[in-house]
Protein backbone atom coordinates (compact mmCIF):
# COMPACT_ATOMS: atom_id res chain seq x y z
CA UNK A 1 0.00 0.00 0.00
CA UNK A 2 1.50 3.38 -0.96
CA UNK A 3 2.17 5.97 1.72
CA UNK A 4 -0.06 8.97 1.00
CA UNK A 5 -1.00 10.16 4.47
CA UNK A 6 1.49 10.60 7.31
CA UNK A 7 0.76 11.79 10.83
CA UNK A 8 3.07 12.68 13.68
CA UNK A 9 2.45 13.90 17.22
CA UNK A 10 4.64 16.64 18.69
CA UNK A 11 4.45 17.94 22.24
CA UNK A 12 8.04 19.11 22.68
CA UNK A 13 9.27 20.62 19.43
CA UNK A 14 12.78 21.43 20.64
CA UNK A 15 13.31 17.77 21.51
CA UNK A 16 11.52 16.21 18.53
CA UNK A 17 12.62 18.30 15.56
CA UNK A 18 14.29 15.18 14.12
CA UNK A 19 10.95 13.37 14.09
CA UNK A 20 9.24 16.20 12.24
CA UNK A 21 12.11 16.45 9.75
CA UNK A 22 11.95 12.71 9.04
CA UNK A 23 8.17 12.80 8.63
CA UNK A 24 8.46 15.73 6.22
CA UNK A 25 11.18 14.00 4.20
CA UNK A 26 9.05 10.86 3.95
CA UNK A 27 6.08 12.91 2.79
CA UNK A 28 8.26 14.57 0.18
CA UNK A 29 9.68 11.26 -1.08
CA UNK A 30 6.27 9.59 -1.30
CA UNK A 31 4.13 12.48 -2.50
CA UNK A 32 2.21 12.25 0.78
CA UNK A 33 0.29 14.67 2.96
CA UNK A 34 1.70 15.35 6.43
CA UNK A 35 -0.40 16.14 9.48
CA UNK A 36 1.48 17.36 12.54
CA UNK A 37 -0.67 17.12 15.66
CA UNK A 38 0.58 19.57 18.28
CA UNK A 39 -0.27 18.29 21.74
CA UNK A 40 -0.90 20.13 24.94
CA UNK A 41 -0.91 17.56 27.73
CA UNK A 42 -2.35 18.14 31.17
CA UNK A 43 -0.58 15.65 33.48
CA UNK A 44 -2.83 16.28 36.49
CA UNK A 45 -5.36 13.89 37.96
CA UNK A 46 -8.33 15.91 39.24
CA UNK A 47 -9.38 13.05 41.52
CA UNK A 48 -6.28 13.66 43.61
CA UNK A 49 -7.50 17.09 44.76
CA UNK A 50 -10.18 17.93 47.28
CA UNK A 51 -13.52 18.58 45.63
CA UNK A 52 -13.60 22.35 46.02
CA UNK A 53 -10.30 22.77 44.21
CA UNK A 54 -11.04 20.56 41.22
CA UNK A 55 -12.55 23.14 38.92
CA UNK A 56 -9.84 25.71 39.66
CA UNK A 57 -6.97 23.28 39.24
CA UNK A 58 -8.48 21.77 36.10
CA UNK A 59 -9.01 25.13 34.42
CA UNK A 60 -5.49 26.29 35.27
CA UNK A 61 -3.72 23.12 34.14
CA UNK A 62 -5.72 22.83 30.92
CA UNK A 63 -4.98 26.49 30.22
CA UNK A 64 -1.25 25.89 30.52
CA UNK A 65 -1.52 22.83 28.29
CA UNK A 66 -3.36 24.88 25.64
CA UNK A 67 -0.67 27.58 25.72
CA UNK A 68 2.04 24.94 25.31
CA UNK A 69 0.21 23.37 22.37
CA UNK A 70 -0.16 26.71 20.59
CA UNK A 71 3.53 27.49 21.14
CA UNK A 72 4.42 24.06 19.75
CA UNK A 73 2.21 24.69 16.73
CA UNK A 74 4.04 27.93 15.93
CA UNK A 75 7.43 26.18 16.12
CA UNK A 76 6.20 23.27 13.99
CA UNK A 77 4.78 25.59 11.34
CA UNK A 78 8.06 27.49 11.19
CA UNK A 79 9.98 24.24 10.59
CA UNK A 80 7.52 22.96 7.98
CA UNK A 81 7.38 26.30 6.21
CA UNK A 82 10.49 25.50 4.17
CA UNK A 83 8.90 22.38 2.66
CA UNK A 84 6.80 22.33 -0.50
CA UNK A 85 4.86 19.25 0.60
CA UNK A 86 1.14 19.46 1.47
CA UNK A 87 0.98 19.76 5.25
CA UNK A 88 -1.25 20.92 8.05
CA UNK A 89 -1.07 21.34 11.80
CA UNK A 90 -3.74 20.91 14.42
CA UNK A 91 -3.86 21.51 18.15
CA UNK A 92 -5.19 19.01 20.67
CA UNK A 93 -5.28 19.61 24.40
CA UNK A 94 -5.90 16.57 26.55
CA UNK A 95 -5.50 15.24 30.05
CA UNK A 96 -3.06 12.37 30.06
CA UNK A 97 -5.81 9.95 31.01
CA UNK A 98 -7.68 10.67 27.77
CA UNK A 99 -4.59 11.06 25.58
CA UNK A 100 -4.67 7.57 24.07
CA UNK A 101 -8.21 8.10 22.78
CA UNK A 102 -7.25 11.39 21.14
CA UNK A 103 -4.18 9.85 19.50
CA UNK A 104 -6.13 6.86 18.22
CA UNK A 105 -8.85 9.03 16.70
CA UNK A 106 -6.41 11.30 14.88
CA UNK A 107 -4.08 8.55 13.64
CA UNK A 108 -6.40 5.80 12.45
CA UNK A 109 -6.84 7.13 8.89
CA UNK A 110 -3.11 7.57 8.21
CA UNK A 111 -0.87 5.24 6.19
CA UNK A 112 2.09 5.81 8.51
CA UNK A 113 2.61 7.25 12.00
CA UNK A 114 6.02 8.74 12.78
CA UNK A 115 7.04 9.02 16.44
CA UNK A 116 10.14 9.43 18.63
CA UNK A 117 11.51 6.72 20.88
CA UNK A 118 9.23 6.63 23.94
CA UNK A 119 12.01 5.73 26.36
CA UNK A 120 15.22 7.48 27.27
CA UNK A 121 16.51 10.75 28.63
CA UNK A 122 13.85 13.46 28.93
CA UNK A 123 11.07 11.04 27.99
CA UNK A 124 8.00 10.71 30.13
CA UNK A 125 4.80 8.76 30.60
CA UNK A 126 3.10 10.75 27.86
CA UNK A 127 5.57 9.42 25.26
CA UNK A 128 4.71 5.84 26.19
CA UNK A 129 0.98 6.60 26.10
CA UNK A 130 1.27 8.10 22.60
CA UNK A 131 3.27 5.16 21.27
CA UNK A 132 0.98 2.53 22.77
CA UNK A 133 -2.11 4.33 21.46
CA UNK A 134 -0.62 4.54 17.98
CA UNK A 135 0.19 0.83 18.03
CA UNK A 136 -2.83 -0.66 19.76
CA UNK A 137 -5.67 1.75 18.95
CA UNK A 138 -5.00 1.77 15.20
CA UNK A 139 -4.00 -0.71 12.52
CA UNK A 140 -1.49 1.77 11.15
CA UNK A 141 2.26 1.00 10.97
CA UNK A 142 4.37 3.10 13.31
CA UNK A 143 7.88 4.30 12.47
CA UNK A 144 9.87 5.03 15.63
CA UNK A 145 12.71 7.44 14.94
CA UNK A 146 15.70 7.59 17.32
CA UNK A 147 17.80 10.67 17.91
CA UNK A 148 20.38 11.13 15.18
CA UNK A 149 17.98 10.27 12.36
CA UNK A 150 17.17 13.60 10.81
CA UNK A 151 15.71 14.27 7.38
CA UNK A 152 15.95 11.98 4.35
CA UNK A 153 15.10 8.38 5.19
CA UNK A 154 15.82 5.87 2.44
CA UNK A 155 16.98 2.62 4.09
CA UNK A 156 18.98 0.46 1.71
CA UNK A 157 19.53 -2.36 4.21
CA UNK A 158 16.47 -3.66 6.11
CA UNK A 159 16.15 -6.44 8.68
CA UNK A 160 12.74 -8.07 9.16
CA UNK A 161 12.25 -9.86 12.50
CA UNK A 162 10.07 -12.78 11.40
CA UNK A 163 8.28 -15.20 13.73
CA UNK A 164 5.27 -16.18 11.58
CA UNK A 165 2.97 -14.12 13.81
CA UNK A 166 0.16 -11.87 12.52
CA UNK A 167 1.82 -8.82 14.07
CA UNK A 168 5.05 -9.43 12.17
CA UNK A 169 3.11 -9.96 8.94
CA UNK A 170 1.22 -6.70 9.50
CA UNK A 171 4.56 -4.94 9.93
CA UNK A 172 5.87 -6.46 6.70
CA UNK A 173 2.82 -5.27 4.79
CA UNK A 174 3.14 -1.81 6.30
CA UNK A 175 6.82 -1.66 5.41
CA UNK A 176 6.34 -2.76 1.80
CA UNK A 177 7.30 0.61 0.22
CA UNK A 178 10.59 0.51 2.16
CA UNK A 179 11.23 -3.14 1.35
CA UNK A 180 10.67 -2.56 -2.37
CA UNK A 181 13.14 0.33 -2.39
CA UNK A 182 15.83 -1.43 -0.33
CA UNK A 183 18.89 -3.10 -1.82
CA UNK A 184 19.13 -5.75 0.93
CA UNK A 185 16.21 -7.29 2.86
CA UNK A 186 17.22 -9.80 5.52
CA UNK A 187 14.53 -12.05 7.02
CA UNK A 188 15.86 -12.83 10.49
CA UNK A 189 14.37 -15.85 12.26
CA UNK A 190 15.43 -16.68 15.80
CA UNK A 191 15.22 -20.38 16.71
CA UNK A 192 12.46 -21.29 14.21
CA UNK A 193 9.75 -23.57 15.64
CA UNK A 194 10.15 -27.27 14.94
CA UNK A 195 6.49 -27.70 14.05
CA UNK A 196 5.74 -24.51 12.11
CA UNK A 197 3.95 -24.35 8.75
CA UNK A 198 7.28 -23.83 6.96
CA UNK A 199 9.47 -25.92 9.30
CA UNK A 200 11.26 -27.53 6.35
CA UNK A 201 11.99 -24.12 4.83
CA UNK A 202 11.92 -21.44 7.55
CA UNK A 203 10.93 -18.09 6.11
CA UNK A 204 10.21 -19.63 2.73
CA UNK A 205 6.53 -18.67 2.65
CA UNK A 206 7.35 -15.04 3.48
CA UNK A 207 10.18 -14.92 0.93
CA UNK A 208 7.81 -16.24 -1.73
CA UNK A 209 5.19 -13.63 -0.86
CA UNK A 210 7.77 -10.84 -0.99
CA UNK A 211 9.12 -12.02 -4.34
CA UNK A 212 5.71 -11.29 -5.86
CA UNK A 213 6.23 -7.67 -4.85
CA UNK A 214 9.70 -7.67 -6.42
CA UNK A 215 11.37 -7.90 -3.01
CA UNK A 216 14.18 -10.42 -2.69
CA UNK A 217 14.35 -11.51 0.92
CA UNK A 218 17.38 -13.42 2.17
CA UNK A 219 16.63 -15.71 5.12
CA UNK A 220 19.01 -15.77 8.09
CA UNK A 221 18.52 -18.30 10.91
CA UNK A 222 19.74 -17.01 14.27
CA UNK A 223 20.24 -18.80 17.57
CA UNK A 224 19.16 -17.18 20.81
CA UNK A 225 22.69 -16.96 22.14
CA UNK A 226 21.94 -13.93 24.29
CA UNK A 227 19.48 -13.64 27.19
CA UNK A 228 17.06 -11.34 25.35
CA UNK A 229 15.61 -11.59 21.85
CA UNK A 230 16.05 -7.83 21.49
CA UNK A 231 19.81 -8.19 22.05
CA UNK A 232 20.06 -10.83 19.33
CA UNK A 233 18.14 -8.62 16.89
CA UNK A 234 20.17 -5.51 17.68
CA UNK A 235 23.43 -7.41 17.20
CA UNK A 236 22.19 -8.81 13.89
CA UNK A 237 21.14 -5.34 12.71
CA UNK A 238 24.66 -4.17 13.45
CA UNK A 239 26.17 -7.10 11.56
CA UNK A 240 24.01 -6.29 8.54
CA UNK A 241 24.55 -2.50 8.80
CA UNK A 242 20.76 -2.28 8.81
CA UNK A 243 19.14 1.13 8.53
CA UNK A 244 15.65 -0.11 9.42
CA UNK A 245 14.22 -2.90 11.56
CA UNK A 246 10.73 -4.19 10.77
CA UNK A 247 8.93 -6.15 13.48
CA UNK A 248 5.59 -6.90 15.05
CA UNK A 249 4.57 -4.94 18.15
CA UNK A 250 3.59 -7.04 21.13
CA UNK A 251 1.85 -6.15 24.35
CA UNK A 252 -1.11 -6.92 26.54
CA UNK A 253 -4.05 -5.16 28.15
CA UNK A 254 -4.01 -4.03 31.76
CA UNK A 255 -7.49 -2.80 32.68
CA UNK A 256 -8.00 -1.89 29.01
CA UNK A 257 -4.68 -0.03 28.88
CA UNK A 258 -2.05 -1.23 26.43
CA UNK A 259 1.28 -2.29 27.90
CA UNK A 260 4.24 -2.94 25.62
CA UNK A 261 5.70 -6.44 25.91
CA UNK A 262 9.29 -7.21 26.89
CA UNK A 263 10.93 -7.56 23.46
CA UNK A 264 9.07 -4.55 22.04
CA UNK A 265 9.94 -2.37 25.03
CA UNK A 266 13.58 -3.46 25.09
CA UNK A 267 14.03 -2.65 21.41
CA UNK A 268 12.42 0.75 21.80
CA UNK A 269 14.72 1.50 24.70
CA UNK A 270 17.92 0.45 22.97
CA UNK A 271 17.55 0.87 19.22
CA UNK A 272 19.91 3.19 17.38
CA UNK A 273 18.11 2.76 14.06
CA UNK A 274 14.49 3.43 13.06
CA UNK A 275 12.03 0.65 13.83
CA UNK A 276 8.80 0.09 11.89
CA UNK A 277 6.22 -1.79 13.92
CA UNK A 278 2.61 -2.87 13.54
CA UNK A 279 0.14 -4.77 15.69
Amino acid sequence: MPIKSIVTFIHDHARDQHVLATAAALADANGAHLTAVCLGIDPTNPGAYYAGANAIVLESSLGRAQEEAVATQKAVEAQLGVWTIPWETMVITSQIGALSIAVGERAQMADLIVLPKPYGKDRGAEDVVITEAALFRTRVPVLVVPEGQNGAFEPMSVVVAWNQGPEALAAVRGAMPFLQAAEVVDLAIIDPPQHGADRSDPGGLLATMLSRYNVRGNVTILSKTMPRVSDVLMRHCGDKSAQLLVMGAYGHSRLLEAVLGGTTRNLLEETKIPVLMAH
